[in-house]
């Protein structure tokens, strides 16, 4: 019998199928799934480790879409040729452990996680994992493994368009939640299906207090790479370091950086051996010229935030410093030119690693509940923006006009031929009203 269109032998959907479906990595990234699967690796990565604070989406789904995630992992093994499936979850969740360890077919193990940040980095992951360290500038397909996020592969195994999005609402909310919403809706409406503020002057941040960004308004809508949302009162410290501009963030650093190096020193990318060094992208703010190559190293900067929200102690920035110092490297053609094989951890590197607790409090974190329960509620919103860029990627080209009628799952826009991009699908039935940089349908 002749396979289904779209499909592989043995009923494996090929990568058009699950470009088709419009599926991008839901942890943040946002590349498209399809692309990332055109690769022959040994190994496929379950990142389970969803280390920002508050957020509990990946846990949550582990306990109770297992079934889907671990078909979309099968899914993912077989494009790709894998022989070894790991997935990573943090130790202190025993019971997703002992729930998903029976459920686990020959080739695929566990592996738990210590409760650290940034445990989920994707390098700090495949290390774990697999023992090798991807080169600087490198993806984990140069050490023989792809790294997938836990809903990416649940959408991967429902085999469904991306109409929907599960994320955590947590921090100065009546009740810290994970919910499940459609893409477009705003993030008001997910903040009041939490209960709501506890608040009445407060911000959000979009994506977790660590790698996220602070909301512009509560009518911004949910994408499909939203996996939290973290209430926190206006005044909150937090709130204030997201408000500071360039301008500051280089004159305080400029005058107050004393090089102690604790930014370095803790810097996870650095601990596992690369060029990176955040000190002295600091000391470079005081130099032009020759001096500027100080900032080399910033290139391999994950922007992760350990240097500014928890190593400073004077409470500066260098995790901007670096991502103001980047286009400066690029055009100076400061790019790395070692040898991958001399790429080699910090012989302190793991005990190095910062506690999830410590963080918490070092953030001001603790005064918030740190639970986020799946909730099975349906979400009926009568508007919804779809952004045609909330990929990694062009933007998408619509495929609809203001005034056409559309269905749930119907496809609205798509990558331009031969551009990096993602499919985007109506995520309720109804009536487009506008098509700019965003389509926005009715109910």
């Amino acid at each position: 019998m002749a396979k289904a269109s779209g499909e592989a032998c043995g009923g494996i959907p090929d990568v058009t199928r699950l470009e088709a479906l419009g599926i991008v990595g839901a942890g943040g990234g946002g590349f498209p799934a399809a692309v990332k699967l055109r690769v022959k690796v040994p190994t496929v990565i379950v990142n389970g480790a969803e280390c920002e604070p508050l957020l509990h989406k990946d846990k949550e789904l582990l306990q109770h879409q297992a079934g889907p995630m671990l078909r979309g992992l099968d899914v993912a093994m077989a494009l790709v040729g894998a022989r070894e499936g790991v997935v990573g979850v943090k130790e202190k969740y025993r019971a997703v452990l002992e729930a998903l360890g029976p459920q686990l077919r020959a080739g695929v193990r566990l592996l738990p996680l210590r409760d650290t940040y940034p445990a989920g980095d994707e390098f700090v992951l495949v290390h774990d994992a697999t023992g090798r360290v991807i080169p600087p500038g490198g993806l984990p397909k140069d050490v023989g493994a792809v790294v997938l996020n836990v809903e990416t592969l649940v959408n991967i195994g429902l085999g469904l368009p991306v109409t929907h999005k599960y994320l955590t609402v947590a921090g100065a909310v009546g009740e810290p939640v994970t919910l499940r919403v459609p893409v477009g809706m705003s993030i008001g409406e997910a903040i009041e299906a939490a209960g709501g503020p506890t608040e009445p002057n407060v911000a959000a941040l979009l994506g977790g207090v660590m790698m996220g960004r602070l909301a512009t308004g509560f009518d911004e809508p949910v994408t499909k790479t939203l996996g939290g949302i973290v209430v926190l009162p206006a005044a909150h410290k937090l709130v204030t370091w997201y408000k500071t501009g360039r301008r500051q963030v280089e004159r305080i650093g400029k005058s107050a950086c004393d090089q102690c190096r604790f930014c370095t020193e803790l810097c996870p990318r650095y601990l596992l051996g690369h060029p990176i060094e955040p000190h002295k992208a600091m000391q470079a703010l005081g130099f032009t010229g020759q001096a500027a190559r100080l900032v080399a190293g910033t290139l391999y900067c994950c922007e992760c935030n350990l240097c500014s929200l928890y190593s400073c102690p004077e409470d500066l920035d260098p995790k901007n410093v670096c991502t103001f110092g980047k286009p400066v490297a690029r055009q100076a053609g400061l790019a790395w030119q070692g040898d991958p094989a001399s790429v080699a951890p910090h012989p302190l590197g793991s005990a190095r690693r910062v506690p999830m607790r410590r963080l918490m409090t070092r953030l001001g974190l603790n005064g918030f509940a740190n639970v986020g329960p799946l909730a099975d509620r349906e979400f009926h919103p009568r508007r919804v923006v779809l952004p045609l860029k909330q990929h990694a990627g062009a933007a998408a080209v619509p495929r609809v006009a203001a005034g056409t009628r559309v269905t749930p799952g119907q496809v609205i826009a798509a990558p331009a031929p031969g551009a990096l991009g993602a499919t985007l699908h109506a995520s309720i039935a109804g009536v487009v009203r506008e098509v700019g940089e965003a389509i926005v349908i009715e109910a």
